[in-house]
């Protein structure tokens, strides 16, 4: 009788022979990161900026190297998992991931926003939210908002959306909402207020931990490329 082999572990696909694989966040980062991956000296293929490709995968420069397209909160499980042994992702991503495989060596100064709370501008103020014994929030971020209300000995009941946050306090879902503010435009243009900051954030270089013990040379080599780069730039 033949035994079916193992599925391969984070460990394994990290470990897997071949090109390195660069993560990289769809969107408004993708674009912001085109000079950065310049002054790496990474150029992916044309069209990794157009968004009707149908391409997930795309060649670089190097032979060594070649860049995925995936979703934001999709580069942390990439790398995490070894699909991928380098990525960018954004520091809300990895506050929310939470895991100990994913090394953070460099913050790319990029992609600058906030995680913060923000609540109706008619019920803004009204109380003490030291007062609070639970929460009803609205967010993508299930593990940052209970963890940051907690520490408060708050408990964060989270209705958790993926998107159309600044919809739920006026449609009775929840009081607050946690979610990532750059301007804080769309706040104020669906009657909503920043409350509170929880966290600042950027995009930051990310590597797998099992790669970097079993491919120590090629990925030291990236990171000190993408530090040089940054330098340069600065």
């Amino acid at each position: 009788m033949t035994l079916p082999r193992p599925l391969p572990t984070p460990a394994d696909a990290a470990a897997t022979p071949g090109p390195l694989v660069l993560a990289l966040p769809k969107g408004r980062i993708l674009k912001e990161l085109g000079p950065v991956l310049r002054a790496a000296g990474i150029e992916p293929a044309a069209d990794i900026h157009d968004e009707d490709s149908r391409r997930l995968r795309f060649e670089t420069n190097h032979p060594g190297l070649d860049v995925v397209r995936v979703r934001p909160f999709d580069v942390a499980a990439f790398v995490a998992h070894g699909g991928a042994q380098i990525g960018v992702c954004g520091g809300d991503v990895l506050l929310e991931y939470e895991t100990d495989q994913i090394y953070a060596p460099l913050d790319l100064r990029i992609g600058a926003c906030r995680v913060s709370v923000a609540e109706s501008a008619e019920t803004a103020g009204r109380d003490d939210p030291a007062r609070w014994s639970r929460i009803a929030v609205a967010t993508k971020y299930p593990n940052i908002a209970r963890r940051h209300f907690a520490a408060r000995g708050v408990q964060a009941e989270v209705v958790h959306l993926n998107g159309a946050m600044e919809l739920a306090p006026s449609l009775g879902l929840s009081r607050v909402i946690v979610d990532l503010v750059q301007t804080g435009s769309t706040l104020r243009a669906n009657g909503l207020v920043e409350t509170e900051v929880i966290a600042p954030v950027t995009s930051r270089l990310i590597v797998n931990r099992t790669a970097l013990k079993t491919r120590p040379e090629e990925i030291a080599g990236w990171i000190a490329r993408f530090r040089e780069g940054l330098a340069c730039s600065a």
